[in-house]
């Protein structure tokens, strides 16, 4: 007997005590491994993920997990050789190994530099801006994301065994929240071996991943109302989840990514001889065979004009016959085997389905050739492209055949395609490919409202587009009605996901305690010592230097004009400025405003600050005359220590006011400030 894969659950490897379930190659039927969970305790592994993996991801930063997150992905890539010899067994190619190994591990990396770069240095995430909630402003409010403390369970597909929970995982990760993963059993066996080289690893603190190999019967039953659940499969299994007492009673989090009948459009715009028309043939050919059809977000309805509907048939037909089917490791196979026999056979009886209103015009479903195996051995067909002879009949747009098959479907005008498309009931993805940027705009606003994601292609974005097919994790993946209703990755809307948003009221002090960011209204310190000659280790928020006041004269402007060039009426045409009645005559330039207060609170000498690389949210607000006097306060507002550089970031907050205290602009200052001597984290 092959070896029992293994769980990896409360901080130790378990191998279950019966026989369990064999798992075969996609290739030829030999016997990979055997899955089972019993024996396996549950509920020990959710209270494990709640006592000991929150605790231990609630201790560190955003940018924290971000640097560990990084690691772990840069550590995986340089092992994935293994991992690719493994996923041969699966039926796919090196080109869909790529997809799902390589997506999974930029997946990871992408959200360590976008956790860096878009979240503070903290363990709170600040959402939008203060309210004021009083005439005084010492009452405010302040929105802010927190980590919830519980347990996201990820329940995975078949499909895609690494990206599929990498893309769930590494959200959850940067929010503080641990992670136990299901994989689906025909295709476990290559999470497991990934899971384990994560373990060996190191880096991720214990509890914050935990596998489940095998059955999740009851999981759900000890869930509670901080955990969530992310599910990919089925939509009759996400609408049986959906409906468990614990999601429906207790406010378990669950979202779902389920069936996707995705649409590719024609534009009415384009000609055979057009670019774009061969984009298309070659998207749609591409999204059938990619990992044998075996994607949620695969090309299922080739929605196309009337006039072109042979066009396409025959364009599409010459590039499948092109397509060799067969062993992953044999020359020239573009496409490999379906995941099992048992995903063969519901393609088979999905295809069963379709061809009751629809014709096959290229394919055979039951034989194909096969190249370095043996057909009857493992789990290949044929790649089928379907002739839909009535639009209208309700097959095409509810049976998802999950694998190398799509549909034509001709359509008549905009309006009509928009319907054909909408009869999906919600989907992933769709994408349209038109050189017409209104037809474009008319299209995805129709289309948009029942797809989670719209690609617009055409020979000028086609070298650099990542296709129909690609989820990307800075945008989101999930769709409404039948694809679930659920949104994962989108950059940091899927961090957010795992955390909780609370609405806190206080005092501007109160508020710049919990969110480790000065509000106005706060304490101010000045003192002896300006602010730039402090370090990371010695700036405090609040830390406060005052300069003015500078008086404005008419020679200032008047350089200012010459020396920039910017002579806008307003500066230089006492006139012209006289008579708009906003300025009511010359006023300073208000990039003028800003320079002349730099000057009156920048610190000449070398020291800490190390540059100003920028402003925020500048605002003029009182236009400046001349005789006019400034002054400006300037006080840190947000301390970023950076973890891998010995300098952090630090916002300022700049109020320039007049002689009558009338603020005059306000802005942020950006700095780069070192940390203190020897300190790099």
């Amino acid at each position: 007997m092959t070896r029992m894969l293994e769980s990896y659950a409360q901080g130790r490897w378990f191998a279950a005590s019966d026989e369990g379930t064999p798992l075969l190659s996609a290739i030829d039927g030999t016997e990979v491994a055997r899955i089972s969970s019993s024996g396996l305790d549950v509920a020990g592994m959710i209270d494990y993920a709640r006592t000991v993996g929150g605790p231990a991801l609630a201790a560190l930063t955003f940018h924290e997990r971000a640097g560990i997150l990084k690691q772990l992905g840069l550590t995986l890539m340089a092992g994935k050789d293994e991992f690719y010899e493994v996923s041969r067994l699966t039926g796919a190619t090196k080109r869909d190994s790529g997809v799902d190994i390589d997506g999974g591990f930029g997946t990871v990396l992408s959200y360590a530099s976008k956790a860096r770069r878009e979240l503070p240095n903290d363990t709170v995430y600040l959402d939008g801006e203060v309210e004021q909630l009083g005439k005084k402003a010492t009452f405010l409010g302040q929105h802010i994301y927190t980590s919830r403390q519980g347990v996201a369970v990820q329940i995975n597909a078949f499909n895609f065994p690494v990206w599929g929970f990498l893309e769930k995982l590494a959200p959850a990760f940067i929010a503080g929240v641990p992670s136990i993963i299901k994989p689906a059993s025909q295709t476990a066996y290559l999470t497991e071996v990934v899971v384990r080289r994560i373990i060996e690893s190191e880096l991720l603190p214990e509890g914050s991943i935990q596998l489940l190999s095998g059955s999740a019967r009851g999981v759900l039953d000890h869930l509670g109302g901080q955990d969530s659940v992310a599910f990919t499969g089925s939509a009759d299994t996400a609408a049986t989840l959906r409906s468990h007492p614990n999601v429906v009673g207790e406010g378990v989090r669950f979202t779902a990514e389920a069936d996707s009948l995705n649409a590719s459009v024609l534009g009415p715009d384009i000609a055979m001889a057009d670019p774009e028309f061969d984009l298309f043939i070659k998207q749609l050919v591409t999204e059938m065979t990619v990992k044998a059809g075996q994607k949620c977000t695969a090309i299922r309805r080739a929605l196309v004009p009337q006039a072109l509907v042979g066009a396409v048939i025959e364009s599409a037909t010459q590039r499948l016959a092109q397509v060799v089917v067969g062993d992953p490791d044999a020359e020239g196979v573009t496409m490999g085997a379906l995941a099992s026999f048992e995903q063969r056979d519901e393609v088979l009886k999905s295809l069963r389905g379709l061809t009751k209103s629809a014709e096959i015009v290229f394919g055979d479903p039951e034989s194909v050739d096969v190249v370095g195996a043996s057909a009857a051995s493992g789990s290949f067909m044929s790649p089928i492209l379907l002739r839909a002879g009535d639009k209208s009949a309700t097959e095409p747009h509810e049976i998802e055949a999950f694998g190398p098959v799509s549909t034509v479907i001709g359509y008549d005008d905009t309006a009509d395609l928009i319907d054909l498309a909408a009869r999906g009931k919600g989907s992933l993805v769709a994408s349209l490919v038109t050189k017409d940027s209104v037809i474009a705009r008319e299209i995805v606003l129709g289309l948009a409202p029942y797809h989670g994601r719209v690609l617009v292609l055409n020979s000028e974005d086609a070298r650099e587009s990542t296709g129909h097919g690609s989820p990307l994790p800075v945008l989101v993946h999930g769709g409404p009605g039948r694809a679930g209703g659920g949104e994962e990755l989108g950059g940091m809307r899927g961090v957010l996901h795992h955390m909780q948003r609370t609405a806190i009221q206080g005092t501007p002090n109160v508020l710049t305690a919990v969110g480790n960011k000065w509000v106005t209204g706060s304490d101010r310190t000045t003192g002896d010592v300006h602010p730039f000659r402090k370090d990371l280790g010695e700036l405090k928020l609040g830390d406060t230097i005052v300069g003015g006041p500078r008086q404005v004269t008419r020679a200032d402007i008047d350089h200012f004009a010459e020396f920039t060039g910017d002579t806008f009426y307003a500066h230089t045409d006492p006139e012209a400025a006289a008579a708009n009645p906003l300025f009511g005559g010359i006023v300073a330039h208000g990039y003028l405003v800003v320079s002349l207060a730099a000057g009156l609170f920048v610190d000449p000498d070398p020291g800490p600050v190390l540059a100003n690389f920028g402003v925020d949210s500048l605002r003029f607000l009182t236009p400046v005359k001349a005789e006019d006097s400034l002054t400006v306060t300037l006080t840190a507002k947000l301390i970023t220590p950076r973890q891998s550089a010995d300098y952090g970031e630090v916002r300022w907050d700049a109020v320039v006011v007049n002689q009558n205290d009338e603020p005059v602009a306000t802005y942020d200052v950006l700095t780069l400030v070192a940390k203190p001597e020897g300190v790099q984290a």
